[in-house]
């Protein structure tokens, strides 16, 4: 049996996590951030200069990379469920300083204490640079 593809609540519910999920990334919540993804050794994101691995690297790198900038701006966002518990947010994103393009993917599952993402990807057009 296919998963329903995009039913309004759960589409609804992933919107709601990616825009807090966004709002702390602009305000630095590290603790926030920390707990939207998912607290397990398999957890992944790839970023523009950095492959991280396990929820703890992922927390240890907030800690020292430079904050994305009160001005960062998303357009293109495309938001993707599959049944109730599983989606893809896809997007586009300008830093608000230059001219640069950035891409961001995130993988979200619902588990018991909510949504998390699984896995992420972000990077940066070198066309735009």
């Amino acid at each position: 049996m296919e998963p329903v593809i995009n039913k309004p609540r759960v589409v609804a519910e992933v919107r709601t996590v990616f825009e807090d999920y966004e709002r702390a990334l602009l305000k630095n919540e590290l603790d926030v951030l920390d707990g939207y993804f998912w607290d397990h050794s398999a957890t992944v994101r790839y970023g523009v200069a950095e492959n991280l691995h396990g929820a703890d690297e992922i927390a240890r790198y907030r800690r020292q990379c430079d904050p994305v900038g009160p001005g960062r701006k998303l357009f293109n966002t495309v938001i993707t469920t599959f049944g109730d518990d599983y989606g893809t947010v896809s997007t586009q994103f300008r830093d608000g300083v230059s001219e640069r393009v950035g891409r961001q993917m995130q993988t979200w599952v619902r588990f018991a204490d909510g949504w998390k993402v699984v896995a992420a990807h972000v990077s940066v057009d070198l066309s735009t640079l």
